[in-house]
């Protein structure tokens, strides 16, 4: 190993200092006179080696501040944990120009929410800002108080998160991330009468007035709990009339105005097998007697080229159905049916109704519940992970228990039950 130099940290020849070497170095005729002195005044340099070689030097106004700082970096340096203090300069907006090109492919929605997140929440506040230079104080202040709404806030947070991760592996451009405990607020809690779905007589009811030619698509969703991509996408090809039921092997999904299709559900469980009953044997085909669809299933290829030709459930000229189209079918039909519910969400100020065609999905969930479906066969009808939440918090509103758990409590006497019915029947 070769011997340590003698003269790290040296001390660094100073224009002003009148001592011996500096008046040496910067002569008085040329840089003027200075009182003459014994000790030095210029600054200590400390000078080391990164892992790579690279020879480096930083500056100290004491020399035992230069010496603790070589103590330092020759242990880190040692130890592997070093990280270059100037990488972590770089600015958080030129980070995401090398971050993100080495990003793995997603999901066309989902790598256009992250680049939304990015322009509209990340970048303006913080894309200045050095990695170094980021504070978990203000990131949590800047989360909690500037971006609206609990599921973009999360988003936004995964987003940064993976961010600052990536510089902490990188070299160890930041020794750790700033952002890796900031905590989120409690989502806002809903009682379960704004959870539970419509019950089926008012599903009918519903359907009474959304017009014959929707009909088929509402029955459709109550009966099999297909999501609106799924259903809106589904394919005579992939619908067996024979063995009573069909796969769901890709959705229909929207994005920026553009329909696309994607080669598959919202998670590995979505491709499924899901039974069709009575009722949705007669949507189907009332639907392929008017369309006569076709039984070939196209390639996806670029995902744009969607084949409408194929689709069993269309739109009254024949084409692909949207949630935007469809939402002026929904809203009017609810509405006459006396269950509209206009609700303003308190975090975003967007206004929501109630019910949403979402909500059939629910609808059928709750039904397989009734009927005494194991937990693990509806989940695998509905396409949940298994061990997820399935969504059984819709099935009974807090009356519901609350008159069941009375009727233990406190059973009525023969003769009261009989007044009432009497009350009841005038």
């Amino acid at each position: 190993m070769a011997p340590r130099a003698s003269n790290n940290p040296r001390q660094i020849r100073s224009k002003t200092c009148g001592c011996a070497p500096c008046m040496e170095a910067y002569p008085p005729d040329q840089y003027g006179e200075r009182r003459k002195r014994r000790d030095c005044l210029g600054s200590w340099q400390a000078r080391y080696r990164d892992p790579a070689g690279k020879q480096k030097s930083k500056n100290f106004p004491k020399k035992k501040d230069a010496e603790d700082f070589l103590d330092d970096i020759r242990t880190r340096v040692r130890r592997r944990t070093y990280n270059d203090p100037k990488r972590g300069e770089i600015t958080l907006a030129a980070w995401w120009e090398t971050w993100w090109p080495a990003q793995p492919k997603r999901r066309v929605t989902t790598t256009n929410r992250k680049l939304s997140n990015w322009g509209r929440h990340i970048e303006p506040r913080w894309g200045k800002y050095r990695l170094c230079d980021l504070e978990y104080m203000e990131l949590q202040a800047w989360l909690t108080n500037d971006v609206k709404g609990h599921h973009t806030r999360r988003k936004v947070l995964e987003l940064l998160n993976a961010m600052l991760r990536a510089a902490v592996r990188d070299g160890k451009r930041i020794p750790f991330n700033p952002a890796a405990e900031i905590e989120l607020e409690t989502p806002p809690k809903k009682h379960a009468d704004d959870l539970r779905p419509p019950t089926r007589e008012q599903c009918a009811l519903i359907r009474k007035h959304a017009g014959i030619w929707y009909r088929p698509l509402l029955v459709f969703l109550e009966e099999t709990g297909l999501r609106w991509g799924e259903a809106t996408g589904l394919r005579w090809g992939n619908v067996d009339l024979e063995a009573k039921h069909l796969k769901v092997k890709e959705v229909l999904s929207e994005d920026k105005g553009t329909l696309f299709r994607q080669p598959a559900p919202k998670t590995a469980h979505g491709f499924r097998t899901v039974p069709l009953t009575p009722q949705a044997l007669d949507a189907l085909d009332a639907m392929a007697a008017r369309f006569q669809p076709k039984r070939t299933i196209s390639a996806i290829g670029s995902g744009r080229d969607l084949h409408p030709d194929e689709l069993v459930f269309r739109g009254p000229q024949g084409g692909v159905l949207t949630r935007h189209n469809f939402r002026r079918t929904w809203i009017p039909a609810i509405q006459a049916a006396g269950l509209a519910r206009e609700v303003t969400n308190s975090e975003t100020g967007r206004t929501e109704w109630w019910p949403r065609v979402h909500d059939l999905r629910h609808v059928f969930a709750t039904r397989l519940k009734d009927l005494g479906i194991p937990e693990k066969d509806a989940q695998t009808i509905l396409g949940h992970d298994r061990g997820s939440k399935v969504t059984w918090i819709y099935q009974h509103s807090a009356e519901d228990v609350a008159a069941d758990v009375l009727a233990v409590m406190a059973p009525e006497k023969p003769a009261r039950a009989a007044a009432v019915r009497t009350l009841k029947a005038v």
